[in-house]
């Protein structure tokens, strides 16, 4: 059993060695010279066959290294037709090639299944390098959120939306942040996004993951209900505040004419009702401004039905041609796919397209080629888009942040009303509207819907 192990034969090997090595000097004390021609082949074969036995544990380990090298687990060693010096070699490597290859699979698995849900989530995912800005995961909801097909680098970024950029590079991690994005993507056209960073360290390198959503529409609709709100109060105050104040008015005046005051002259007398005609006047005036700005939080309940986009265009121009013609301004539609429909609600939409056209009008009134075009599409994402667009004066950014609030308007009659109720309605479509505009190159409403 001595010799069956590595160490046992490896321990014959080497005596066998010695002895062979002693031979030639008790051949030549003893004057049987002629025995060395034997014992010569002998002593090389012994040192060979040494070398061979030692070399093939050697090739086996070389043999186990490159495998690991190459973490190809699926190499197996036999055992069973193995040598008896191997055999326990060979079982320990293919013990350790196991062990590599369950922890191999984990690992598999592991990543198959984050990356399913990197795939999943909403959020758009980007991780990169911050010495080197390289990028190491970019997911397909950022890729869509920012009509990006790759990133290489963080610094490409810039290229599309240097101000995203900037946010980003400059965003610590554990904090968040609320920007703005902008796209070129067919359009341009900005949304809000939720910044989310945190910093991890691998290999001795370190990376940021920052996270982006989309809340454009969260905000617009908690923006909607808090201006509800705000109404529903206002008016109510207004109401109960200045319907007592035009019914008291009214006696007076009644009052004044069925009787003669004493002590107040005839020219005092006419001066006193001129006051109170004035005070019914205004506070009238102030109940219809009131009920007006209710129709804000009226709308609840959208009657929906299958509504064709040209037939909208259709109706639109046919309303909108007599006030189009004595301007001079010329509409165009551009409606590539006629069969364009999507579920809405047909008297709140027109609604909403007379006021854009409306505004439209407004602003090409004093345009040398005064022109406003009509056109809708089904984007990337399979959503409806409905376009407003003027060859007009256009509006600066701070305006293009203020035209949804209620109450804001850039004209001199303007209720500011108008483009409020087109949001609120469109929210109530699950929609969207948002606005690009450059001062003196003209203006675009989108509506989306999907």
């Amino acid at each position: 059993m001595t010799f069956k192990t590595f160490e046992g034969r490896l321990t014959l090997r080497v005596l066998l060695l010695l002895l062979t090595l002693s031979a030639p000097a008790i051949v030549v004390v003893n004057g049987w010279a002629e025995a060395l021609v034997f014992l010569v082949p002998l002593l090389i074969y012994q040192v060979y066959e040494l070398i061979s036995f030692s070399k093939k544990a050697q090739d086996e380990f070389n043999q186990f290294v490159e495998s690991v090298h190459y973490r190809d687990f699926s190499r197996f060693f036999n055992e069973t037709h193995s040598p008896v010096e191997l055999e326990v070699l060979r079982k320990g490597f293919n013990e350790i090639n196991s062990t590599f290859k369950a922890l191999s699979k984990e690992k598999e698995s592991q990543f198959q299944n984050l990356q399913q849900v990197i795939a999943l989530v909403n959020t758009g995912i980007l991780t990169y390098e911050l010495e080197s800005g390289e990028v190491v995961l970019m997911n397909d909801s950022l890729k869509k959120l920012l009509h990006l097909p790759h990133m290489q680098t963080v610094q490409y970024l810039a290229r599309r939306d240097q101000e995203l950029y900037e946010e980003v590079l400059k965003l610590q991690p554990g904090h968040t942040k609320i920007t703005t994005a902008h796209t070129t993507y067919l359009e341009k056209a900005s949304f809000k996004l939720l910044l989310s960073a945190t910093g991890f360290q691998n290999e001795g390198l370190n990376y940021k993951l920052v996270a982006f959503q989309n809340v454009s529409e969260a905000l617009d609709e908690t923006e909607s209900q808090a201006w509800q709100k705000l109404l529903n109060v206002m008016t109510h105050e207004i109401m109960n505040s200045v319907a007592p104040i035009s019914s008291l008015a009214d006696t007076l005046k009644n009052r004044l004419k069925e009787s003669t005051v004493q002590g107040i002259s005839h020219d005092d007398l006419e001066d006193l009702k001129v006051g109170v005609e004035t005070i019914k006047r205004r506070s009238q005036g102030l109940l219809r401004f009131a009920e007006t700005y209710r129709s804000l939080s009226k709308i609840t309940k959208l009657n929906l039905e299958a509504v064709y986009v040209q037939e909208l265009f259709s109706n639109l121009k046919q309303l909108m041609q007599p006030t189009l013609d004595q301007k001079n301004i010329q509409l165009s539609i551009a409606l590539k796919d006629t069969t364009i429909a999507l579920q809405a609600d047909t008297n709140l939409l027109d609604q909403v397209l007379i006021n854009l056209l409306v505004n439209a009008i407004e602003a090409v009134k004093d345009q040398p080629n005064p022109e406003i075009t009509l056109t809708a599409y089904t984007d990337n994402e399979n959503k409806t888009v409905i376009k407003v667009m003027d060859n007009g004066t256009g509006m600066s950014k701070e305006v293009q942040e203020k035209i949804f609030i209620p109450f804001f308007s850039t004209k001199k009659q303007g209720s500011g009303i108008g483009l409020s109720l087109c949001k609120q309605i469109v929210l109530l479509h699950r929609g969207s509207i948002q606005v690009q505009s450059e001062e003196g190159e003209g203006t675009a409403f989108s509506l989306r819907f999907g």
